[in-house]
C-alpha cells in the first residue's frame, strides 16, 4: 500500500530547508570564487551560485504555489563556514583548502536532497527535487574530483 502524500505544511518544510541549503551553496559558491587563484575553478564556483540562486527560486515558487512563506537566507550555520574559510583563505590554505571546504559544502547539499526525496512529496514537486538533485550531485562528483587533483 502506498503511503499518503506528506500534509501541506510538511511538505513546505521540506521545501524551505532546500531554499536554504541552495542559498547556502549560492553564497558558499561565491565566496569561493572571491578566494579561488584559478580561472577555472572560479569560473566553475561563479556558475554553481547561480544555478543554486535559479533552483532556490524555483523552489521558492512552489512554496507560494502550495500557500506558504518561502525562505529568503541560508542558514546560520553556513555564515559561520564561510567565515572560517576566509580565515582559512588568509591563512595561506589557498585553492585546495578551498576547493575541500567546497567539498563538504557538497556533501551537506546531497544529503539534505536525499532526505528531501525519502519523503512522499507530491509528484510534481518531487520532479523538480529530483531534477535539481541530479545536478547537485553532479557538482558534487566535480567537485571531489578538483579538490582530489591536488593531492
Amino acid at each position: 500500500m502506498a503511503k499518503a502524500v506528506q500534509k501541506t505544511e510538511d511538505v513546505i518544510s521540506i521545501l524551505n530547508n532546500l531554499i536554504e541549503t541552495c542559498r547556502d551553496g549560492q553564497n558558499g559558491f561565491r565566496e569561493a570564487a572571491e578566494h579561488l587563484q584559478s580561472p577555472d575553478l572560479k569560473r566553475f564556483c561563479l556558475e554553481q551560485s547561480q544555478i543554486r540562486a535559479q533552483f532556490a527560486g524555483e523552489l521558492q515558487q512552489e512554496v507560494r504555489n502550495l500557500g506558504g512563506d518561502p525562505e529568503k537566507t541560508g542558514s546560520a550555520a553556513a555564515a559561520v563556514y564561510r567565515a572560517w574559510m576566509d580565515l582559512k583563505s588568509a591563512l595561506g590554505g589557498g585553492d585546495a583548502a578551498i576547493m575541500a571546504w567546497c567539498e563538504q559544502g557538497e556533501d551537506s547539499a546531497v544529503k539534505q536532497y536525499e532526505d528531501a526525496l525519502k519523503s512522499d512529496l507530491p509528484a510534481n514537486v518531487r520532479s523538480i527535487v529530483e531534477r535539481q538533485f541530479r545536478s547537485i550531485k553532479q557538482s558534487h562528483d566535480r567537485v571531489k574530483a578538483m579538490r582530489d587533483a591536488f593531492k
